[in-house]
């Protein structure tokens, strides 16, 4: 989103042609890179449980060397058949699985994800309501890290035991952007029954910071009440479903020169 929005202040003189044409050539680059190697949609991950490993050249197909044990369990059963998000990460002979709502919100608004790609993350959030919304909206990211793992992926942060905080917390101001994720993609319906959700316990709660528990049942534990940004959220949220033309203030459309052909097969063909 940076990059692409860096394209449109730039001008088009002698000095900016050269910024311009880098930041296409990046612009290519990443798309492409994050589209093929962050997704995962059921088929993907079906062809990554049957990865063969220590392929090499330019003609491997598991480029990662991911071992297919390194599979979480909880994904087989988390994965609906349509659907589908961009993982958190990357990395030779290891991928994190985990969903991030801030990143697949953010890849729908600055169009990394492609159109397809977008509804796919709406039709996961839609098939895995509870593990995602619960009881209030919404997710920071989904599964909690467990045991003594997630002190060494946080910091020890006392914050961030399971289902807390950044570890698998509830998060009011994410509703803004799953409402803008919304609208971009045609799926207001979703947006609605978060916002109707959120206003049960909101105002009731004191407008915290962020809830704890599998389903977002309790107040954080060291939430602060009245927080500013939960309160814009919920705001920003509204005035973007009663006028949805505010959309765009926060949302790139896609450019087709952007647009990397996708070679993998996606749950949205089925």
């Amino acid at each position: 989103m940076a990059l692409r929005c860096a394209l449109s202040m730039l001008k088009h003189d002698a000095e900016g042609k050269e910024c311009i044409e880098r930041i296409v050539k990046r612009l290519h680059a990443l798309s492409y890179h994050m589209r093929s190697y962050f997704w995962l949609d059921f088929q993907q991950l079906n062809d990554i449980y049957r990865y063969k490993t220590e392929e090499y050249s330019h003609t491997a197909v598991n480029k990662f060397n991911v071992i297919p044990d390194s599979i979480p369990d909880w994904v087989f059963d988390f994965m609906p058949t349509r659907g589908g998000y961009f993982i958190g990460n990357v990395s030779p002979a290891r991928m994190d699985f985990r969903w991030f709502c801030l990143g697949n919100c953010i890849a729908i608004l600055s169009s990394l994800a492609t159109p397809e790609q977008s509804m796919a993350i709406m039709d996961l959030i839609e098939a895995r309501w509870d593990e995602l919304v619960g009881e209030m909206p919404l997710k920071i990211a989904y599964p909690a890290i467990e045991s003594h793992e997630w002190r060494i992926v946080t910091g020890c942060d006392p914050k961030n035991t399971r289902w807390s905080y950044h570890n698998g917390g509830s998060w009011p101001v994410l509703l803004w952007l799953l409402t803008a994720a919304c609208i971009k993609t045609g799926r207001p319906q979703i947006a609605r029954r978060a916002i109707d959700l959120a206003e049960t316990r909101l105002l009731k709660d004191g407008w915290p910071e962020y809830y704890d528990g599998k389903l977002g049942r309790y107040v954080g534990k060291q939430a602060r009440k009245y927080q500013t940004w939960s309160i814009a959220g919920y705001l920003v949220a509204k005035m973007m479903m009663e006028d949805p033309s505010h959309l765009g203030m926060i949302s790139l459309e896609e450019d087709k020169q952007m647009k990397p052909l996708i070679k993998r097969s996606s749950s949205w063909t089925c």
